[in-house]
């Protein structure tokens, strides 16, 4: 959703199913990350640490990479997905604040 409203408003994005921590697909994030001016949103609908963010931020740690996570941080409640995303500010309003904020 946030990549279609993105490509609407003319700002070209990457997206990257990372549905498992191992193994990290190395050499395709460093491709994607060359043409991104080494700026990466990980975007996670669980707690950070210990997720995707921190081991992309770890295995790219000597790189001139910027990696920015978006990820639960509080005990969640009960509501619909749209509205936990929301809550948890991983919905496509705020992948898209967080994009816009990194491109300035």
């Amino acid at each position: 959703k946030a990549y279609e409203m993105l490509k609407n408003q003319n700002i070209l994005v990457s997206v990257v199913d990372l549905y498992s921590i191992k193994p990290l697909p190395l050499e395709k994030l460093q491709k994607v990350f060359d043409n991104s001016q080494k700026n990466v949103i990980v975007v996670e609908d669980h707690y950070g640490p210990g997720g995707i963010g921190e081991a992309v931020a770890s295995a790219f740690c000597n790189d001139d990479i910027t990696v920015t996570c978006l990820a639960v941080s509080d005990l969640p409640r009960s509501g619909t997905k749209e509205e936990l995303f929301t809550w948890a500010g991983i919905n496509a309003a705020s992948i898209i604040s967080a994009i816009k904020r990194m491109v300035k």
